[in-house]
């Protein structure tokens, strides 16, 4: 029987921005579940949670800057 091929770094970056939208087909989950590193997982939905709070942080810091927010 074939190992299944772990997923690629870019294949895990994109199952994880699906689950932030929360939208995925039946078949692509159960494809990640078979194929993705959990480990991996985990430590790019950290750093993509940290980015994401990043953004709006410099955003909300942006809007308030430019006097829109007054």
């Amino acid at each position: 029987m074939n190992e299944p091929r772990s997923a690629s770094l870019l294949q895990t970056l994109r199952a994880v921005a699906w689950s932030f939208f929360g939208v995925r087909r039946r078949a692509d989950h159960e494809e990640d579940v078979r194929r993705l590193n959990p480990a991996l997982v985990i430590g790019v939905g950290i750093a993509a949670a940290l980015v994401f709070v990043l953004v709006l942080l410099l955003l909300v810091r942006w809007v308030v800057a430019s006097g829109v927010a007054t």
